[in-house]
């Protein structure tokens, strides 16, 4: 089974795509690169997963019901996640975004991949998910805030963004489903650089993420949402180093 994260460029911008593979007992990590075009991403997706089974954790709304205003997961993420400055950005069909990324998400229902707002963990299949970072990482690093690591002077992104990326080695080989990771580049001093390294952590984010969610479902994520009015997984919050279930 492989789990693809789509960090996805709303707009224009290049997403961050990254690839895991579970063998039964851990997670690897296959791949890390950007892309911009969409269908550029739609080939990776295709090379990468082939006909097999793979779930693909997007952080995009790829399903948007509304004209105008919120949707139903957007007003949940700042209702529960506020306080930890997680709130995610509004998205309706009015916004500059919406045909892109609600193109992802067809495009890959075209390809099989469902979406699974429900899950029988541990089910081998074809899935596609929206997640989104900023609360998965606050819940599965047992955080009080979010790391700071997007928006700010260079200076000050610049640490968070290691510490982003030694959560990642820290927490996520500890966790069950184990991630097998050694090592990942160190943060760039430009700013262009650091942001293609950003894209390519949150890449593996939004696939662990999915990985996650197959491994455990319900038991240890919350479903922001549902199928018609859009959702988004989010790991419950981590309070021991163990993570087998007892």
């Amino acid at each position: 089974m492989k789990f693809l994260g789509i960090d996805f460029g709303w707009q224009t911008g290049p997403s961050g795509l990254a690839a895991l593979e579970w063998d039964g007992a851990q997670l690897t990590l296959l791949e890390m690169v950007r892309h911009q075009p969409l269908d550029q991403i739609l080939a990776w997706v295709d090379r990468t997963a082939g006909d097999g089974p793979a779930l693909v954790a997007v952080d995009a709304p790829t399903i948007i019901p509304n004209a105008t205003g919120m949707r139903l997961p957007d007003k949940l993420t700042h209702s529960y996640f506020g306080k930890y400055h997680a709130g995610c950005y509004p998205a309706n069909l009015q916004r500059p975004f919406a045909e892109r990324t609600v193109a992802l998400g067809k495009a890959l229902e075209a390809r099989k991949f469902n979406h699974a707002d429900t899950i029988e963990p541990l089910r081998p299949g074809r899935y596609q998910i929206e997640c989104f970072p900023h609360p998965a990482i606050v819940h599965l690093f047992d955080l009080s805030r979010i790391l700071k690591y997007k928006k700010g002077p260079l200076a000050e992104r610049r640490p968070e963004l290691e510490r982003y990326r030694s959560l990642i080695l820290k927490e996520l080989t500890v966790h069950t489903p184990k991630l097998s990771l050694s090592s990942l580049p160190t943060i760039p001093a430009k700013g262009v650089e650091m942001k293609a390294l950003e894209d390519q952590l949150d890449g593996i984010l939004c696939a662990y993420v999915g990985a996650y969610w197959w491994y455990w479902g319900v038991a240890r994520n919350q479903v922001l949402g549902n199928r018609h009015e859009g959702y988004i997984v989010v790991p419950h919050r981590v309070f021991t180093k163990a993570e087998n279930c007892s």
